[in-house]
């Protein structure tokens, strides 16, 4: 098992967001976290990167209890993450964005960044027409793939996306989720938070739901689809 949360329980200062949550991700396996906006998605997300402590509950990636490393520790254990917002920093270069995370990749023992680079720019090819430019004189679009593409340069064995697909046109969309299926073509594992259930059927081996903090399901995307409990809570 790549990653494995167990019974976690997070706070946001006093209040109870997450219950006893649990999940895992194996090895070159897409699955995705599906809910409504406040079910706990992002939360979830942040506590397996350290960005929110958690009060209870494990966190282990690779056979390591990582549940108190800070962050930039646990990215080094080789965890990628594109955020929602994408977190380009505005005033660097996109190539000096993709320079942070060829910097921690180095300080990994045996972690091949100059591979890792090109693979990033492999699957997003558009990147390289303005490594030059700074983050802040860039699309939406653009933000995301350079978000995907930074955390790919570390070379990570499991990559989190939080809404890699929110507010992209629909060709756009689908572009995305082949960029998606090529990253796990690489041997990398990817843990993708989605508002849409069929955008996450799409592109998913296993599927988790989650409403007011709780798993309510685990299963495969026909599962999902199938469950008329779990097509309510979604559309609320």
């Amino acid at each position: 098992m790549l990653l494995e949360v167990i019974g976690i329980n997070t706070f946001r200062g006093p209040a109870h967001i997450l219950r006893d949550v649990s999940l895992t991700v194996s090895e070159n396996e897409v699955v995705s976290l599906v809910g409504r906006n406040g079910a706990g998605r992002t939360t979830i997300i942040e506590s397996i990167i350290g960005l929110i402590p958690t009060r209870s509950g494990k966190i282990v990636y690779r056979g390591q209890d990582i549940s108190r490393l800070p962050p930039h520790r646990r990215a080094r254990c080789g965890i990628g993450y594109a955020p929602e917002n994408s977190g380009i920093f505005p005033e660097l270069t996109v190539a000096e964005n993709l320079m942070i995370s060829r910097w921690l990749s180095q300080k990994r023992r045996g972690a091949a960044d100059g591979d890792a680079q090109a693979r990033a720019l492999s699957v997003f090819p558009e990147v390289e027409k303005f490594l030059d430019r700074p983050g802040l004189n860039l699309s939406g679009g653009q933000k995301k793939m350079v978000s995907i593409a930074r955390a790919m340069t570390l070379a990570p064995s499991l990559m989190i996306l939080d809404e890699a697909f929110e507010g992209l046109a629909p060709v756009v969309v689908r572009r995305f989720r082949d960029a998606v299926m090529m990253i796990k073509g690489f041997g990398i594992s990817l843990l993708l938070a989605e508002s849409n259930l069929t955008s996450a059927a799409a592109i998913a081996d296993r599927i988790y739901v989650i409403d007011r903090g709780e798993i309510i399901f685990q299963g495969t995307p026909k599962e999902a689809l199938a469950n008329e409990a779990v097509m309510r809570t979604l559309r609320g």
